[in-house]
């Protein structure tokens, strides 16, 4: 038998958690790049390689350089 506050905890849990990825993930700054024809071409290539657009594989490298995952 499950209990009702068990349930009752998993779901603000979650809904915490939910609340709290939206947060990080929501992108409200706007920047202009400038690329070579060359790399603009590359990094569209790769985006469909790995099926996302563009702007979210720039958004994501810019990231992960941030962090330090990528070197």
């Amino acid at each position: 038998m499950v209990n009702g506050n068990l349930i009752k905890n998993i779901a603000e849990e979650k809904e915490k958690v939910m609340l709290a990825a939206r947060n990080t993930l929501k992108k409200d700054k706007r920047i202009n790049l400038r690329l070579t024809q060359k790399d603009y071409h590359q990094i569209q290539i790769k985006a469909i390689e790995e099926g996302i657009p563009y702007q979210t594989l720039i958004s994501s490298l810019v990231h992960k350089y941030l962090n330090g995952s990528l070197a």
